[in-house]
């Protein structure tokens, strides 16, 4: 029976293990814990950048690594380990996201998509305009992709703790904004923050990318199978001046988002294999091929770019992006407060970009959208909600650090923006919870909703 315990197994180890792992369970399935986790590793990164240990914490993430043997090794720090490999990993599951949305969900017709397109592009477009209102003509003005940026898991975490006064709707319009947002960003890093291209890398580049879709039309499935061809991708992206990490919105957009056998298929060759199988008359082998069909039906019954973003996306929320904030965002705050009456400019486009540009663009972009007739605002959500949305946007921290990495190559700088992007990012967390609690009332039940129609029969 399949409620029993498989062979060996102690029945009171189990029961003992699964006390101690549901607790994590819980935790790992609610949405807002992402958002926590990062939190987290931020504040550990200041705390340990600004401690007597300071020195230990540059020392960890200059770490060289190397791979390879004799005198055919790379040598790289712990750094470009997590920024620019592991952080492949994390666009890959972007990409996969948009994919999918583009196909079957928010961004698959024009209508759906004007709503999150409109207020996407008034919450990149206003930041930007305020941030270059402070710095254009300074030094600093290559930092207007900064306050462009929304981390999805910090806003999406926000709108969870208010509970159920955000409706289904309201939330699905954050999700479908912040992907547009997310595809913004990438261009943004893609037209604006790569270095000079070298036409030998887009070569390399480009045939990773055939390399990855004749091995589709070969019918290849296997998601390790495609670990060489994105490896070149990278490699040649690389070497090209295109930032690295790009190569994983590439293949993310390249994998299949169409299941082979789908429900039906799946359903029907379960009951195939079942009937042969209870009959009983077929070999050894001819039963094993069996099984390795229903796995391969189990595997298949879902799209593989569905697939792949259920397996990665917990160590993408709870690994890797963590260990990105632990590795950017320590900050040493008295070198930064050092820079703060040389870069004031760069304070106030920062943290004004991300704290009024967000908002502001987002619910003044959508308002004109609704008002010129293309498109309307679901029949949940009210305008107060959009404002909320506005707020919660205003939360950059991953990808804004990310861009920020790349704008500013003087450390003193690089600090000042670190600051203003955390701070801005803590600030626009508790404004949208605050206006959330009091603009967003809390949603009765269906049943609550039902019995008070009744009393006012």
């Amino acid at each position: 029976m399949s409620s029993q315990l498989p062979p060996g197994v102690s029945p009171r180890i189990h029961r003992l293990a699964r006390r101690f792992f549901r607790p994590v369970e819980r935790f790992l399935r609610i949405e807002a814990s992402s958002g926590i986790l990062l939190l987290a590793a931020a504040a550990t990164a200041v705390f340990w950048a600004n401690s007597p240990w300071a020195s230990a914490y540059h020392h960890l993430l200059h770490l060289e690594l190397f791979v390879g043997f004799s005198q055919h090794t790379l040598r790289f720090s712990l750094h470009f380990l997590i920024n620019e490999v592991l952080m492949v990993v994390f666009f890959f599951v972007v990409g996969l996201e948009i994919r999918r949305e583009i196909l079957e969900g928010e961004l698959s017709s024009l209508r759906r998509a004007a709503l999150p397109l409109a207020a996407a592009l008034g919450g990149m477009a206003v930041p930007a305009i305020i941030y270059l209102m402070f710095n254009h003509g300074t030094t600093a003005a290559g930092g207007w992709g900064v306050p462009m940026a929304t981390d999805i898991a910090f806003a999406v975490g926000v709108l969870t703790l208010l509970g159920s006064r955000v409706p289904h709707s309201l939330r699905m319009l954050l999700l479908a904004l912040a992907i547009i947002d997310d595809v913004g960003a990438i261009l943004v890093i893609a037209l604006f923050y790569s270095g000079a291209l070298s036409w030998i890398g887009l070569a390399v580049a480009g045939v990773g990318l055939a390399m990855t879709v004749v091995m589709q039309w070969s019918g290849i499935r296997n998601a390790l199978a495609f670990f060489v061809p994105g490896a070149v991708v990278w490699a040649g992206l690389l070497q090209a001046g295109i930032h690295p990490t790009l190569a994983g919105v590439l293949l993310g957009l390249l994998t299949p988002a169409r299941a082979w056998y789908g429900r039906e298929g799946f359903a029907a060759e379960i009951r195939r294999a079942s009937a042969e199988l209870q009959r009983g008359n077929g070999t050894d082998v001819e039963q094993s091929l069996l099984i390795t069909g229903v796995a391969r039906a189990c595997r298949e019954a879902v799209a593989p770019a569905a697939r792949i973003q259920a397996a990665l996306h917990p160590w993408v929320a709870f690994v890797i992006m963590p260990l990105f904030a632990l590795a950017n965002a320590g900050v040493n705050i008295s070198t930064g407060e050092g820079a703060f009456s040389g870069d004031g400019r760069l304070v106030w486009g920062i943290s004004l970009g991300l704290l009024l540009g967000k908002p502001l663009g987002i619910v003044s972009f959508t308002w004109l959208a609704v008002r010129a007739g293309l498109t309307s605002l679901p029949t949940s959500v009210r305008w107060r909600g959009i404002l909320v949305v506005g707020c919660v946007s205003g939360i950059g921290f991953t990808m804004s650090l990310f861009i920020g990495a790349l704008a500013f190559s003087d450390s003193s700088r690089h600090a000042v923006a670190k600051l203003s992007i955390l701070a801005a990012s803590v600030a626009a967390a508790a404004i949208g919870l605050l206006i959330g609690r009091f603009a967003l009332h809390p949603r009765k039940s269906r049943c609550c909703q039902t019995a008070a129609g009744e009393v006012e029969r």
